[in-house]
């Protein structure tokens, strides 16, 4: 049987990450891989991430040199599987870029489980949960379109008189009966919830794969032009039109116009010829900048705060601490009070839908609690932080830190969080009000713990005073409700005995 070359392609290695950075090759050219193994390092927005491949045969091909940024969906590798692949490498090689005839390199699509070919193909299904590459038998067989290749649009929407077109080619006419090339399942839903039919969007990423920037350029245009079709001029990478039509619909003036400015700024540089240094907004800081920015565009956040009397948190830590055993942190015993206050005021472990105009609650509480790396902030979370005690907290707080600080944290311990702990006070600052961690709806800041004079039993006295703030989303509960459980907070800090009330 010849080889069969298969593409794998970089996988959504998490909600909301659209690219990821190659840090180390862990294959060469020539190498004999299995299925699931690691064959490439990369860091994301998130985290540093050993990729595996979901197909077992010989590399043919490497896509990408170590330092260079690749978007979701672009290929990785090119493998050869079948009984002439461990003896022809150097001829799959040749063919890793799609073979000498339109169907000899049938390649995976992102955004549809498994790869294009015969049954003895499909056989061979990765254990690893990654989207696009599932563990589902392949679908049925599709045929590549090369660049440049005229297909027939028999049944392909149109858009003012022109054809759909793809990066420049007018659209493979399988999209009006076959899947749709999209980069992950988030994207079908955002165009399901909008009434958007993906057959006549037009994608820009690689071989006309459909990016939630595509399908949100779509919706802007369409509400601000009061219909469902697509202006003349196809969406680049960013959602800005690359066609003659360059016409701005006025929805979409606030955000092309920033992204303008930008652009300009970055071509004339500082006022008077100044010469600065330009550090570019990548890997975890661009991460950051692009959800405090969403965040504070989204979500209608407001701030209350108190002072707390805290010597008596601290001396209850003291004392677990002398009694033998693990040693207890703030940050956990924080964190415990956390789960508390969300038992007693649920509507703050909750998120708001905006598709669905609804508030969707959390049973089950995902704590983030934010922590300094060299490599920026991130937000390593706690699972089910609502079942764990104090020495738990301790454990599980120390493992996520220390992975954060090494940059081995995995994709899923820093998603999914529903309420995020900021423990600036180790920072040496009293107060702040925080950004909200999008799309959750509530942040508890603490400051650090310093003495202070303060009346005690209604006398002066130094006691050691914490300043306590909690941001939330206006739109999920009033500053009743907020102020309800940051009161709450603080009492547990005042008198940890509190907290058996709720054990």
């Amino acid at each position: 049987m010849a080889a069969q070359v298969r593409e794998f392609r970089l996988p959504d290695l998490g909600e909301g990450l659209t690219g990821a950075e190659i840090v180390r090759w862990m294959v060469e050219v020539g190498d004999t891989v299995a299925v699931d193994q690691p064959v490439v390092e990369v860091e994301t927005a998130k985290a540093m991430v050993e990729v595996p491949c979901p197909y077992g045969g010989v590399v043919t091909e490497r896509f990408g040199a170590e330092g260079a940024e690749v978007p979701v969906g672009a290929p990785l590798l090119a493998v050869a599987a079948g009984a002439e692949a461990t003896a022809g490498a150097d001829e799959a090689d040749g063919g890793g870029g799609g073979g000498d005839g339109g169907d000899a390199g049938n390649v995976a699509e992102a955004g549809n489980a498994g790869d294009a070919g015969d049954s003895a193909g499909r056989d061979e299904g990765s254990g690893n949960v990654l989207v696009g590459y599932g563990t589902a038998g392949a679908p049925a067989r599709r045929r590549r379109v090369r660049p440049g290749e005229p297909v027939s649009v028999a049944g392909a929407p149109e858009r003012h008189g022109v054809p759909a077109r793809v990066n420049g080619r007018v659209a493979d006419a399988e999209r009006a009966e076959g899947p749709v090339p999209v980069i992950s399942p988030l994207v079908r839903r955002l165009a399901r919830r909008n009434g958007l039919d993906l057959r006549e969007l037009p994608g820009s990423g690689p071989d006309g794969l459909i990016l939630r920037a595509d399908v949100e350029y779509a919706l802007r245009a369409a509400a601000a032009q009061g219909r469902t079709a697509v202006p003349r001029g196809e969406p680049d990478g960013r959602g800005a039109l690359t066609g003659r039509d360059r016409t701005v619909p006025e929805g979409i003036q606030g955000i092309q116009g920033i992204q303008g400015i930008q652009g300009i700024q970055g071509a004339t540089g500082g006022g008077d010829g100044a010469a600065g240094v330009r550090v570019p907004l990548k890997g975890v800081r661009g991460a950051v900048a692009d959800k405090l920015t969403r965040s504070r565009r989204e979500i209608p956040d407001a701030t209350v705060w108190v002072d707390a009397d805290a010597t008596g948190l601290t001396r209850a830590r003291t004392a677990m601490n002398a009694a033998g055993g693990p040693k207890i942190s703030l940050l956990a015993l924080l964190a415990r009070i956390c789960t508390a206050a969300l038992a007693r005021f649920p509507e703050l472990n909750a998120t708001v839908d905006t598709q669905a105009r609804e508030i969707v609650r959390f049973d089950r509480v995902h704590l983030g609690f934010a922590a300094q790396t060299d490599r920026g902030l991130v937000v390593p979370v706690v699972r089910d932080a609502h079942t764990r005690d104090a020495e738990s907290l301790t454990a599980e707080c120390a493992r996520l830190t220390e992975a954060a600080r090494a940059g081995t944290l995995a994709p899923a311990d820093v998603t999914g969080s529903t309420f995020t702990l900021n423990n600036y006070g180790v920072y040496g600052v009293d107060g702040s009000t925080p950004i909200l961690n999008h799309p959750e709806a509530a942040m508890l800041g603490v400051g650090r713990i310093a003495a202070k004079p303060w009346v005690h039993e209604g006398e002066l006295a130094v006691r050691q005073v914490v300043q306590l703030s909690l941001t939330f989303d206006h739109r999920v509960c009033d500053g009743g409700t907020a102020g309800g459980f940051l009161r709450y907070v603080a009492d547990c800090v005042e008198q940890p005995a509190v907290l058996l009330r709720t054990l």
